[in-house]
């Protein structure tokens, strides 16, 4: 009985850092805020935490384990615009909570070695899964796309979609966290990735993107975005 309360506590801890670190950016929070927020003494935050940084390593080890499960395609699957579209949502969801790795990498960067490494690891691993996407796409003719555009193509795509919530949160900081806007902001980034996919789309899969693009832009009860007119086979 005794041998589970430190791990409560320990995920106590993490918990609520992680929740203090995406709302005040990391940068702002001390291992003294987060004792006193979490009504312990020092002493016993360190008794489980050698320092903050041992705070952001583990957050980021359990981030960096959901997002690998993530990132592994189950092998002979086969992209189609319906499943990357779902996969992205789903992706965003994964960069919003823990969205301060993101909107506060450069500095965390500059600074803790372990992720300097995996998050370019990471980064990585994402263009890989958006190049397999491409060939497959492409290998069954909805994706007009030579080699050399494929590589450009993955890497605007990671980069939109890892940056894209930083970008909602530079255009309405106080108000980034409400639910009305993540949501929005979740879905328009969605488009806003595959739509640089929308140029090299063809047949069937075009008309499905120009299907979603509909679908989601009504719902967030936005009419800023046209949607494309289908391209000829």
């Amino acid at each position: 009985m005794d041998q589970k309360v430190p791990r409560r506590t320990r995920e106590k801890i993490l918990d609520l850092s992680l929740r203090l670190f995406n709302e005040f950016g990391e940068p702002n929070i001390t291992t003294t805020i987060i004792a006193d927020e979490m009504k312990i003494s020092p002493g016993n935050l360190y008794y489980h935490f050698r320092n903050k940084d041992d705070i952001v390593n583990s957050i980021f080890a359990t981030f960096e384990e959901e997002m690998s499960r993530m990132l592994t395609v189950p092998p002979g699957s086969k992209p189609s615009m319906y499943n990357v579209w779902s996969y992205l949502h789903l992706m965003f969801e994964l960069i919003w909570r823990y969205r301060f790795f993101y909107r506060d990498l450069s500095d965390l960067l500059s600074r803790n070695r372990i992720l300097e490494l995996h998050f370019k690891k990471i980064f990585g691993h994402k263009i890989n899964v958006v190049k397999e996407m491409c060939v497959g796409l492409h290998a069954d003719k909805t994706l007009a796309v030579t080699p050399f555009e494929i590589e450009t193509l993955s890497t605007n795509m990671v980069v939109t979609a890892s940056y894209w919530l930083s970008y909602q949160y530079v255009l309405n900081p106080r108000k980034y966290t409400e639910e009305a806007l993540v949501e929005k902001a979740l879905n328009s980034g969605c488009y806003q990735v595959l739509s640089l996919m929308q140029p090299y789309l063809r047949g069937e899969t075009l008309k499905h993107f120009e299907e979603l693009t509909i679908k989601y832009l009504k719902k967030n009860g936005d009419n800023v975005f046209p949607v494309p007119k289908t391209a000829p086979l």
